[in-house]
């Protein structure tokens, strides 16, 4: 019924116990995840994982943290893994100005790189955003991503720069951000995204929403952040996970 469509499954954290965490989500009703690899070593997890479960999915890229190591060889490594069935979308890639682990510049230029293979292989694409949240738009809106379209994940920013993003053609994230006290402009944004270009995601094992702030975030917990997306828009949350799983289905071209 529910969509993550964005986990680390694939992550350390869950190396001991991927399927009990699978049967807890299924327990919660998150049917469906979308797991996400951002190197080498997450992107073959990711790949391992959309093969074993038939209910997840990857999304794979090249993160903005590691642009540095982005070379000709692994952009024809993704290339190649790009074309399994099981990948529905290109990311997380973007910048990320709070780590600075590379330069803006480097990382603009894989940034770009990576939107003109999503836009050859017509994949939508995962935006990884933080603290940098001018140039993202910038730069998604030079490379005219509407035509593949994709997610702002885990979407931090205002109700303003949605509707900016929204323009651009972009999908909306919310992740349990939106459940934290003070998060009122994420909650803003939440309330008023349209419902036909609405997603929701955990980012397990990081932001795990109330009631479970401060713990090991896990692909169940998008209920609670459908709970909260629903209180916040005044509905059913069953409608919402229903609305928000055909989005999703929609944008990745998986049949219903």
């Amino acid at each position: 019924m529910i969509f993550d469509t964005h986990t680390h499954l694939n992550a350390e954290q869950f190396a001991e116990d991927i399927p009990e965490t699978v049967a807890r989500a299924t327990e919660l009703g998150v049917t469906e995840m979308a797991v996400v690899g951002f190197d080498t070593p997450t992107i073959t997890k990711s790949l391992a994982l959309s093969q074993e479960y038939p209910n997840i999915h990857s999304i794979i890229g090249w993160h903005p943290t590691e642009a540095g190591s982005y070379t000709k060889e692994i952009e024809a490594q993704l290339q190649q893994q790009l074309t399994n069935p099981k990948v529905v979308a290109l990311g997380e890639i973007g910048l990320d100005y709070y780590w600075m682990e590379d330069p803006k510049e480097l990382q603009a230029k894989v940034f770009r790189r990576q939107i003109a293979i999503a836009k050859e292989m017509n994949l939508p694409i995962s935006i990884h955003m933080r603290d940098a949240i001018e140039d993202t738009y910038q730069i998604l809106k030079e490379e005219d991503v509407r035509d593949i379209g994709g997610i702002m994940h885990s979407y931090s920013g205002d109700d303003e720069w949605m509707k900016r993003f929204l323009d651009l053609g972009m999908h909306i994230s919310f992740s349990g951000v939106v459940s934290f006290k003070k998060a009122t402009d994420v909650q803003e944004a939440a309330a008023n995204a349209p419902i036909d270009r609405l997603l929701v995601e955990t980012d397990a094992p990081y932001l795990a929403p109330v009631p479970y702030r401060g713990k090991r975030n896990e692909p169940g917990y998008t209920r609670y952040v459908v709970e909260k997306i629903a209180e916040l828009r005044n509905m059913e949350w069953e409608e919402l996970a229903k609305q928000t799983t055909k989005n999703a289905h929609k944008l990745f071209r998986i049949a219903e």
